[in-house]
């Protein structure tokens, strides 16, 4: 899946042809994978623990509540990267707020994870690198529990060392590539064709407009005769229906032919 992803061949038919239900990661940034992908996986791999749907224009917020709902221990977001993925982040903002079942304890760090309820109750780092500073206050006052952005930690103390998935100048799914051949996936450019070189004794190519009046001129002269013999049957048609329904018509046309007739005798 990492390959077909870096190959831009990822979407929602080789998502689902290849998802299996041991994975810990998903790494579909950039790809063509829809809310519709993006759930099917949720519903099979519940122990995913990060997941970067970075770049990914046709996800919304309907695909992310699905990997909130079905993953209890995602830990780990990466999101926005374009226009598209920056709108959705900032409609996923509700989703990520936890809602507190008790009360009871005076602050957050004293409340256990059976008192959070919905929301992304086990959401640690949000990798969000053009978060707007609205989104970033409203996340720091609500969630105090996500860190926006980590940075590699000076630290070696397992609690506060930020795990590699967090960091976003690092592919997620780096760690299952990187014993692979980068030509594996290498997208090769087609081969350009050789533009054929125009002929110096062939005549000019006739511009289509002037090929539809060359067209239309033949086609006028074709049809004239034709054309024309109609318009003589027409005339006379029409001189012969005058002449039986007009009384004078008739007389005159009877008495020119009673004349013609005493000339030949």
């Amino acid at each position: 899946m990492s390959i077909a992803r870096r190959r831009r061949l990822l979407n929602d038919d080789v998502l689902t042809s290849l998802v299996e239900s041991s994975w810990e990661i998903l790494d579909i940034s950039g790809s063509d994978v829809t809310d519709v992908g993006l759930a099917s996986v949720a519903n099979v791999c519940s122990n995913l623990r990060a997941v970067d749907i970075s770049r990914c224009g046709k996800i919304t917020t309907a695909g992310v509540s699905e990997i909130l709902c079905h993953c209890p221990s995602l830990e780990i977001l990466r999101c926005g990267g374009c226009p598209r993925s920056e709108f959705t982040a900032r409609r996923c903002l509700n989703l990520l707020k936890p809602k507190l079942n008790t009360l009871e304890e005076d602050s957050w760090e004293e409340l256990d994870t059976l008192d959070i309820g919905g929301g992304a109750g086990s959401l640690r780092w949000l990798v969000w690198p053009k978060i707007d500073d609205y989104s970033k206050e409203t996340l720091a006052a609500e969630c105090p529990r996500i860190t926006i952005n980590p940075q590699p930690s000076s630290f070696d103390l397992s609690v506060s060392k930020v795990p590699i998935e967090a960091l976003a100048s690092i592919p997620l799914d780096h760690s299952i590539v990187e014993d692979i051949d980068p030509k594996t996936w290498a997208v090769s450019a087609a081969p350009q064709r050789p533009v054929a070189r125009p002929n110096q004794n062939a005549s000019p190519e006739i511009p289509i407009a002037e090929r539809f009046r060359l067209a239309y001129v033949e086609r006028e002269a074709r049809l004239a005769p034709k054309r024309a013999k109609r318009e003589r049957q027409q005339r006379r048609r029409a001189e012969r229906d005058y002449i039986l329904n007009d009384i004078d018509a008739r007389s005159v046309a009877l008495a020119a032919q009673a004349s013609r007739n005493l000339r030949k005798s």
